[in-house]
């Protein structure tokens, strides 16, 4: 049984907008809420997992990005669907400003936030779930041991068309309601 499912926000559960932070240009994937939904009924903690880069390059303020997941909440709940924790890295080591330019743990590829998730939620990672639109999720999450799945939605079908990456998803959906069908219906046979 899969204890957590980890996802990434833009891209994956809403449409991508590039440095995301304005309730306005907030938009769900059709089928996301239904996807996590279906994970919640099941009492499978759904945990979003964030690179937010425009808060180290001082796009848009730290704080902007809880006002951002509580209209994203709200969305999907609208839907009866819930989000049971929001990770997010606010750092880059490269491009960020101030105290935000790190070499974190917690930016993605780097498997620091779902490292933290599991402290706190007292998860085997093992038996985790990472869902995203980008190596670097992926690269996350086979880094903390969990199987993988690539959504076709967000940059999935660019990063995939391009994959040059040590290692291969577990498993290859259209979108995350395909996704998490795929996981609830036969999660243990790969596909690839």
């Amino acid at each position: 049984m899969v204890e957590a499912v980890f996802l990434d926000r833009d891209g994956v559960i809403n449409e991508e907008v590039e440095y995301l932070h304005d309730p306005k240009d907030l938009r769900l994937i059709p089928g996301a809420a239904r996807a996590i939904r279906m994970l919640n009924e099941l009492k499978i903690p759904v945990i979003v997992v964030t690179n937010q880069a425009g808060v180290a390059r001082g796009y848009y303020p730290e704080s902007q990005v809880a006002v951002l997941h509580e209209a994203l909440s709200q969305e999907l709940e609208k839907e009866g669907a819930h989000i049971d924790r929001f990770y997010y890295c606010p750092h880059h080591r490269a491009a960020g400003k101030g105290k935000y330019a790190v070499d974190c743990d917690c930016r993605k590829p780097k498997p620091g936030l779902l490292a933290k998730a599991a402290k706190d939620l007292g998860l085997n990672l093992s038996r985790c779930v990472v869902i995203g639109d980008k190596a670097s999720d992926l690269g996350a999450g086979v880094s903390a041991g969990c199987r993988t799945i690539l959504v076709m939605s967000g940059y999935g079908k660019e990063q995939w068309t391009a994959w040059d990456q040590p290692f291969q998803p577990h498993h290859v959906a259209l979108d995350l309601r395909k996704a998490v069908e795929w996981l609830l219906q036969d999660s243990t046979r790969p596909v690839l």
